[in-house]
């Protein structure tokens, strides 16, 4: 598997913000998103035990899957090793591939971050919109079925404009006002300064 980075910091975003967590992020991704903030493209080639060994040298038993898009590269031999030491299990997808070898009845938390394309992934624990201000069409999101009914978070995209990123902000709190199903997400690592 090419393997972007892992590390280890706090979750920063969403249900398990403040959560001690190894991330491990794959290279690539399938879209090409234009205000991605994350270089995921370069990487190394690791071996499932590489990988372990890595993510092993941490006190938490939560481990993160994130990228890039990991649902392209990871494996059941992976998943199947990492639940076998205790691990908890969660991953970061933008949701447009099914997760492979039925990892999805395994996998313990499934967070979606989707984009402009179809959401194909079997199961969504959580959902997190990127929310690019008023007159976004929020329908398709609204229609996906999650498991966890209080786990819609609105994101407020960061465009590195402060004047835009306050207005987005405005927009975000007040799209949620309206619509009390979503609860706000902040990207709490880039205020905190951590990564």
């Amino acid at each position: 598997m090419k393997i972007n980075e892992i590390f280890y910091s706090l979750q920063g975003e969403g249900h398990w913000t403040g959560t001690p967590a190894v991330f491990i992020r794959f290279s690539g991704c399938n879209l090409h998103c234009g205000f991605c903030d994350t270089e995921h493209n370069s990487g190394r080639e690791l071996s499932v035990d590489e990988i372990i060994s890595e993510a092993s040298k941490y006190p938490t038993q939560h481990i993160i899957f994130t990228g890039g898009e990991p649902t392209l590269q990871l494996t059941r031999s992976l998943v199947d090793r990492l639940h076998q030491l205790g691990k908890y299990l969660h991953i970061e997808t933008n949701g447009t591939l099914p997760l492979p070898d039925r990892l999805d009845e395994t996998i313990d938390w499934i967070t979606v971050s989707p984009k402009d394309a179809p959401i194909k992934i079997q199961r969504i624990d959580e959902l997190k919109v990127i929310f690019h201000g008023a007159g976004q069409n929020m329908a398709s999101f609204d229609a996906l079925p999650v498991t966890h009914a209080d786990c819609r978070y609105l994101q407020p995209c960061d465009v590195n404009n402060p004047d835009t990123n306050v207005r987005i902000i405005a927009d975000t709190i007040d799209y949620i006002k309206q619509h009390p199903q979503w609860r706000l997400s902040l990207q709490t690592h880039k205020l905190l300064g951590i990564r």
